[in-house]
């Protein structure tokens, strides 16, 4: 077999086999006067640089971007982890958010709707 065609092939299996991102927890944490740290639980089949969970946003009501956690590298052997990202100013008309996380091969995940009270 052509050297290049095994090395093509075990990369797209890698690939196929790893699958789509998956927000297992989501907690807020009230810091007061509409401040909360939002700690967000992944679970990613991370195969490396190539294929892992690279973020989540957080969105309001009309899907918002209000804030944003960036992943910068593969959690291969840390599954499932929990990031969070300090200081989210939530208003206080909004009574819920959505949760949306991201992988590099699948793109955005299915959005977690997240009570505020």
């Amino acid at each position: 077999m052509n050297k290049l065609y095994i090395i093509c092939l075990a990369v797209f299996s890698q690939i196929v086999l790893a699958n789509e991102v998956k927000i297992v927890d989501v907690s807020l944490v009230s810091k007061g006067a509409q401040h909360y740290r939002v700690n967000v639980t992944l679970l990613h089949e991370d195969t490396g640089w190539d294929h892992y969970a690279d973020g989540w946003k957080i969105l309001d009501e009309n899907k918002k971007v209000i804030g944003q956690r960036i992943l910068h590298h593969p959690h291969v052997n840390e599954q499932p982890f929990t990031r969070s990202l300090h200081d989210v100013v939530i208003p206080e008309a909004v009574q819920f958010i959505y949760i949306r996380a991201h992988d590099k091969i699948h793109g955005d995940s299915t959005d977690r709707k997240v009570d505020i009270n």
